[in-house]
């Protein structure tokens, strides 16, 4: 007879589940604080962001980008070689990265602020203890932190064929042919922009119109050059069917009854993601959910009040920054007892094409639809700006939603460095700023960040100018 495994039973102050961006945030935060705290990961340490997310996916695209900056020399007087693309230094380099900063996620790190970590999934038994592995966790608090995936649409044919998700398509050896990508959100429009400089042929597919939650003024602007560097973008497509085709995979479309094939090497699957909520037990703890994530209130705290969730898997905005904010939310509800709640008014979030889309707050419709009928928008184009015109990165808008008395709904930019020069207008929005704070600011010259400047003093313009004031100016003047 072999030997019977023995149940460990330990009890603990906290409880995670899911070491991505906000499971290890709060568990290191928690651990330093003096609390007890077990964390448990099935998969990679780092979770999706580190290892299938934004670590690699911005690297891929640093890569495109250097390749695309070799292209467009000739306009500053410097002809520099057409580049050539090693597909396997580049997947180096991608990995490169990531084991750069794995460590800081690594187990040997967390282990040393004094945190258990078991490998394992966790499940819930009950309300207060969850098993992993051979381990069974009592604790006072747990926090689910187990992230997203992505979603596969039910399209037919899908099942039969080679494709891939963000799971995979940093790791392939060689770079695609001619790589298809259903979806236009941020992940799609950001692979098919890396692979295109990367010299692949893309095909970007969208049923609706491509990254359709920012704002269409802004997404226009880099729309343009997406098209400019080649990528074949269709929008409103119906995708009747996919099919292999030989060594390629071929997406069938349907346009009124029409069908039009579009065959290519590889197919980028980038429509959306999911709450990874399956196999967590939640029903044997109480805590109600649904495929969208995790029910929670303002303090993250499930329908069982014991428990709490974070980031991707709580629904709501899917991004890493997210979960690290969650994360301050929850040590302070649970370690230091303040009722802290989330606020979302200031949330940002960036698209790293070239041009950058990066957006805080309410977008024009977005609040217009809140109500605000009577609206101030900002403009400011990236042509007025000295230092764009020097790096020739003119093609940008900056804009921003104001009310009529100068409150800050929310702003957006589209153009270089975008996910730089929104911060300021996170702050403002987070502190209540009026757009008179951004407009008083001295802004050093020549920076792209004088567009801030220039388009808040905007609001002020008509009034600045108008002839009322040039009547005062006119009597001031006359009183020596």
């Amino acid at each position: 007879m072999g030997d019977i495994p023995m149940t460990e039973n330990i009890t603990v102050d906290l409880c995670v589940i899911g070491a991505g961006s906000g499971g290890l945030s709060v568990a290191a935060g928690a651990s330093q604080l003096g609390a007890s705290v077990v964390l448990l990961e099935k998969g990679k340490m780092g979770g999706d962001c580190l290892n299938y997310g934004c670590v690699p996916s911005k690297a891929l695209l640093a890569a495109g980008h250097a390749a695309d900056a070799a292209r467009r020399t000739a306009p500053f007087g410097v002809n520099a070689p057409v580049p050539t693309i090693d597909g396997k230094a580049v997947y180096d380099h991608v990995a490169g990265v990531i084991g750069a900063i794995a460590p800081n996620d690594s187990v040997e790190r967390f282990e040393g602020l004094g945190v258990r970590v078991i490998q394992e999934a966790g499940q819930f038994l009950c309300g207060n203890r969850v098993q992993a592995g051979d381990t069974i966790i009592s604790a006072r608090r747990f926090v689910v932190a187990t992230g997203s995936s992505a979603f596969i649409p039910p399209i037919p044919g899908l099942d039969e064929v080679t494709y891939h998700t963000n799971e995979d398509i940093f790791s392939l050896g060689s770079l695609p042919e001619h790589l298809i990508v259903i979806g236009g959100g941020p992940i799609g429009i950001e692979m098919a922009q890396a692979h295109r400089h990367l010299g692949c042929k893309v095909t970007v597919l969208e049923l609706f119109s491509i990254m359709p939650k920012d704002d269409a003024d802004l997404v226009a602007v880099v729309r343009r050059q997406l098209e400019a560097d080649g990528i074949d973008i269709r929008e409103g497509v119906k995708i009747a069917r996919v099919e292999k085709d030989g060594d390629s995979i071929s997406v069938v479309l349907d346009d009124a009854g029409t069908e039009t094939r579009i065959t290519g090497s590889n197919l980028l699957v980038a429509t959306g993601r999911k709450a990874n909520v399956d196999g967590l037990g939640l029903e044997n703890a109480g805590v109600r959910f649904s495929p969208k994530g995790i029910h929670v209130d303002a303090r993250l705290r499930t329908t069982n009040r014991k428990i709490y969730a974070i980031g991707d898997v709580a629904g709501g905005f899917q991004f890493t920054h997210m979960a690290g904010y969650h994360a301050g939310i929850i040590i302070r509800n649970v370690l230091f007892k303040m009722p802290a709640k989330v606020d979302e008014r200031a949330v940002p979030w960036v698209t790293y094409t070239a041009p950058e889309l990066a957006q805080v707050g309410m977008t024009e419709e977005i609040a217009r639809k809140a109500g605000h009928a009577d609206l101030k928008i900002l403009r400011w184009s990236f042509a007025e700006n000295d230092r764009a015109q020097a790096e020739r990165a003119t093609d940008g808008l900056i804009k921003v939603i104001c009310t009529p008395k100068g409150k800050i709904l929310g702003a957006g930019i589209a153009g270089k460095s975008a996910g730089e020069l929104i911060q300021p207008w996170i702050l403002a929005i987070s502190q209540n700023l009026k757009i008179g704070a951004m407009a008083n600011i001295i802004a050093p010259y020549p920076t792209l960040a004088e567009v801030n400047k220039r388009v808040a003093g905007s609001f002020f313009t008509a009034k600045l100018f108008s002839e009322r004031t040039k009547k005062i100016v006119r009597f001031l003047l006359r009183l020596g």
